[in-house]
């Protein structure tokens, strides 16, 4: 796609700290450089979000998510690690290419990654009932 930021960093046409590449996904550090050592993995295909993604390719993401979550924990003294994805523009989706998060964790590190939510006004089982596959 012309006009999308990873696709450029992916042909070679955008600077990038590339951390890991194959036939299908691209690993790369964020540019906002916080955390300790935030990483996004995009699919070389451009798919909008997890929505409009092909099982195949969104296969092949996990895949090297979870790659470089071990690499992570058994080479760079990590201790787990946090994988974050928003689809669409209502989740806080901001770059409208694919890509998940992973932000490494240590044990005490201070970082706070989940929202506190607010209550539901319904049940659990009026949301079960709601949500349901059918």
């Amino acid at each position: 796609m012309d006009n999308c930021l990873f696709c450029k960093i992916i042909k070679g046409e955008m600077p990038s700290y590339k951390l890991y590449e194959d036939k299908f996904t691209y690993a790369f550090l964020d540019i906002s450089n916080d955390g300790n050592g935030h990483i996004l993995v995009v699919p070389k295909k451009h798919c909008k979000n997890v929505l409009d993604c092909d099982e195949e390719t969104l296969a092949h993401i996990m895949k090297t998510v979870k790659m470089l979550g071990n690499h992570l924990i058994n080479n760079c003294g990590f201790e787990g690690i946090n994988i974050l994805n928003a689809s669409g523009e209502s989740a806080e989706q901001s770059v409208f290419h694919l890509h998940f998060h992973i932000l490494p964790r240590k044990r005490n590190d201070n970082m706070h990654v989940f929202p506190t939510l607010e209550k539901n006004a319904k049940t659990l089982e009026e949301l079960c009932e709601e949500f349901k596959v059918k």
